[in-house]
């Protein structure tokens, strides 16, 4: 059964390398980080958890999408966990089914917001989601709490949404309305994510992505207003990198001053430092997103995070077993630290 966080027995260990004793072994035969983050994507079959969902308007005339598998309830013993997607991602996405369906068997209730423009289908203004946007997490959490007062709040990111998540809780601090927090292959630092963005093998991750950004794009430029207001999409040099992208559409579509303002203000690693709330990153050092210099020392975080860093694993891959039986290992550790906070406990 589930309790209330009033009674958490959270303590965060000092934090270190695989700390806590939950070290991540990569499976038999998928010890390369290419293939521990590939595979999932065509391992698994998506969607097999259904949802409902529900459009929000937003204050500033826009709307996100909240997709639930049931109606959420105000109930104290029953937390909600609000899950962020990657970049490009959905409640489609295999690594975000995979969670759905782990943290129900936890008997918690769930929750994906979709962030502007997700999920194929455009949002109404220019401007859409960037890595550290986290005025929309934030004010659908106030909507939760006006909704549902006495029903505590956890999240969980992944990639983006982790870097999202990290950035949100180190801004509010002692006021976060998070009881929990967990992340997942966040970038941290966008300077460094970028320049590992564009080398080697990462470069075909770079250009599957700026892809999907682009079609994104010429889905919502259908609309001729919105077109006016945004950069021409027939420019190759605006889609040939991640730097490129973010100085011609990221920054100025988001108030942003190029896009060094925009990797220094977005990144989530400055922030650490001020987080409040029992926090556990997850990582690994041969994440072909995400530079290894990017990881925290521990210095550079506070007392309440956690740092689970595993030589291999990927980007939010972390797949344990073997080949032929494959284990998703983050479905198992994230419930598990959900109940070392005192959160939740086991059935």
């Amino acid at each position: 059964m589930s309790r209330k966080p009033t009674s958490s027995k959270y303590s965060p260990s000092t934090p270190a390398s695989a700390s806590g004793g939950h070290h991540f072994t990569p499976a038999i035969g998928l010890g390369n980080c290419h293939l521990q983050t590939i595979f999932p994507r065509y391992h698994r079959p998506r969607p097999w958890i259904p949802t409902q969902c529900q459009w929000l308007d937003t204050p500033d005339g826009d709307r996100i999408a909240l997709h639930t598998p049931a109606p959420l309830k105000n109930d104290p013993a029953s937390p909600i966990v609000l899950v962020l997607h990657g970049l490009e991602g959905s409640v489609e996405s295999p690594y975000m089914q995979g969670i759905m369906q782990a943290l129900l068997a936890e008997k918690l209730q769930v929750a994906v917001m979709h962030f502007r423009g997700c999920g194929g289908i455009p949002n109404l203004l220019p401007r859409a989601y960037h890595s550290g946007e986290t005025e929309d997490p934030r004010w659908l959490a106030q909507h939760f709490k006006a909704k549902l007062p006495e029903t505590p709040l956890i999240a969980v990111g992944y990639s983006l949404g982790g870097n999202v998540l990290l950035k949100w809780l180190g801004e509010d601090g002692d006021d976060s309305p998070l009881s929990a927090a967990v992340s997942v292959s966040a970038p941290l630092d966008l300077h460094a994510s970028s320049r590992r963005m564009n080398q080697g093998f990462s470069r075909v991750y770079q250009r599957h992505l700026l892809k999907s950004l682009q079609q994104s794009l010429v889905s919502k430029a259908r609309n001729a207003e919105l077109a006016s207001q945004m950069p021409p999409l027939d420019q190759p040099r605006f889609f040939s990198n991640f730097r490129h992208f973010d100085n011609y559409f990221t920054a100025p579509l988001h108030g942003f001053d190029g896009v060094d303002d925009y990797y220094t203000r977005a990144s989530s690693k400055p922030y650490l430092k001020h987080i409040r709330r029992p926090t556990l990153i997850i990582h690994a050092e041969d994440d072909p997103f995400v530079c290894p210099s990017a990881i925290p020392e521990t210095s550079e975080i506070s007392s309440s995070v956690m740092l689970e860093i595993s030589k291999q694993g990927g980007h939010v891959g972390f797949i344990a077993g073997s080949l032929w039986r494959p284990e998703y290992w983050l479905e198992r550790r994230i419930p598990e630290f959900l109940q070392e906070t005192g959160l939740t406990c086991s059935q």
